[in-house]
């Protein structure tokens, strides 16, 4: 992986089990806040960090490094936010050499701080430590603060679109590239 950072009272790291809680804690916030309109709010109001801890605890259980992992961003000793990210999952591309960020979130109140900037750069760097030569992600279309956030970092849409009706509403999505570098 690539070197720990440390900016000011930030330090990015590989996520550990005990991690779990709070990782639950910030996907749910972020969601809460992020997807408020985007996502019926019946969903967003049910989402609970214990509902997503289990979650989380398989996920990091299941972490093999250089080629998949979770990491965290944290402040002063608390978990900011997180970014996972391993191989392709999708099928038109070469999971050899194409990686895909999974999952970013942060609590609300570190958006717009630079956290979000430097969890994607040090995946970033460690998928191209890894070996991986082009990263993707999936984003909510209606999602356009993210889809700003992605842009001023090099991503760039690809035309791909998928429909996602797993928690039993309709989310439109489109994939984003960019050159590991």
């Amino acid at each position: 992986m690539a070197g720990e950072c440390y900016d000011l009272l930030m330090r990015i790291r590989p996520a550990e089990l005990a991690d779990s809680e709070a990782i639950a804690v910030a996907h749910v916030r972020s969601w809460q806040a992020a997807y408020q309109g985007l996502v019926p709010q019946q969903y967003l109001d049910g989402m609970t960090s214990s509902q997503r801890q289990p979650i989380w605890e398989r996920l990091l259980a299941e972490t093999s490094w250089p080629w998949k992992g979770i990491l965290v961003a944290e402040f002063d000793g608390s978990v900011a936010g997180f970014t996972g990210f391993g191989p392709t999952r999708d099928r038109d591309e070469n999971s050899a050499t194409v990686a895909e960020i999974t999952t970013i979130y942060l609590a609300p109140e570190f958006w717009g701080a630079g956290v979000g900037r430097q969890l994607m750069t040090t995946a970033l760097e460690t998928m191209a430590q890894a070996g991986y030569e082009k990263a993707t992600l999936w984003v909510l279309e209606a999602n356009v603060r993210a889809r700003r956030f992605y842009e001023s970092n090099g991503w760039h849409s690809d035309g791909s679109v998928k429909q996602d009706e797993t928690r039993g509403f309709l989310l439109t999505e489109i994939r984003y590239r960019r050159v590991v570098n």
